[in-house]
């Protein structure tokens, strides 16, 4: 199992810019994709971007392509969310999950491991 803990939120104005960071622990952090998720009231959870257990392959939004940059420290059991040129429209709650890496190649749709979330504010 791992657990995540998500840090980095905060508020902003629009063109700003956040780094969010994914804790984990446990000693197997680098069998997992690690995933950024973002949720709005009313809304569902959206993914905003993935990386894969190397650190090789990484998955964005069509709304944040080229703003945000996912990225993984295994050494020390960290994944970033480096957020450029925000908008009022990426304010949510981005909670960080992980799922095991053969769950992720077999198509498991439900991330297993969650954290409890950071807020994110940006305003016009």
């Amino acid at each position: 199992q791992v657990q995540v803990v998500e840090s980095g939120g905060g508020s902003v104005q629009a063109g700003g810019s956040l780094r969010l960071s994914c804790t984990a622990s446990g000693r197997t952090f680098n069998n997992y994709v690690i995933g950024w998720f973002r949720q709005t009231p009313g809304k569902e959870r959206e993914m905003v971007a993935n990386i894969n257990w190397s650190g090789t392959r990484t998955t964005y939004a069509d709304s944040v392509e080229g703003r945000f940059t996912i990225s993984r420290d295994d050494a020390k059991n960290t994944v970033a969310l480096q957020m450029n040129s925000l908008e009022p429209e990426d304010t949510g709650t981005y909670y960080c999950g992980a799922m095991w890496y053969t769950d992720y190649l077999r198509g498991r749709s439900d991330w297993e491991f969650w954290g409890q979330g950071t807020q994110v504010t940006v305003s016009s």
